[in-house]
């Protein structure tokens, strides 16, 4: 269910009060441990935390790199951590954390889907947002399209 929104108000407008609630919910832990320089846009018809073309113009398809998005898709909601899935060790630490909560653990190659709010732990997800500045982001990006040069 991809958007057509152009703000992050229409995107929430657009849904169901109950998903609007759990997203809007997200979206706030998200925005409180967001790293200064990232900023939040709709983008990929979901709502995103990039950095801004001007701090990294050099993406592989001229659009900025995405550390998260928030997304309603058909049967669920979908948190997108890009940040975590670019590294294998911030992967496996982020896996095991969650795993602990004792919440179901229903993630894709970089999403993370729930169906209501109380599916997702709430702290883990702020702490990994929080976990890279755009400059640490940046670094992996780069040593990740060095590796694939290698490979």
């Amino acid at each position: 269910m991809q958007s057509k929104a152009n703000t992050v108000a229409e995107y929430l407008e657009e849904l169901p009060a109950e998903r609007r609630a759990a997203l809007e919910a997200v979206r706030q832990v998200i925005l409180e441990n967001l790293p200064e320089g990232y900023e939040e846009a709709v983008n990929w018809g979901m709502i995103t935390y990039q950095v801004p073309l001007e701090t990294y113009p050099k993406t592989y398809n001229g659009q900025p790199l995405m550390l998260a998005a928030l997304a309603s898709q058909k049967n669920h909601m979908a948190v997108y951590l890009t940040g975590i899935y670019a590294d294998e060790s911030a992967r496996q630490t982020f896996e095991t954390a969650y795993r602990a909560t004792g919440k179901r653990y229903d993630v894709g190659k970089s999403c993370v889907r729930f169906r209501k709010l109380d599916d997702l732990p709430l702290d883990l997800l702020g702490k990994s947002i929080a976990a890279l500045s755009v400059e640490q982001f940046i670094a992996v990006v780069e040593a990740a399209k060095s590796d694939q040069k290698r490979g």
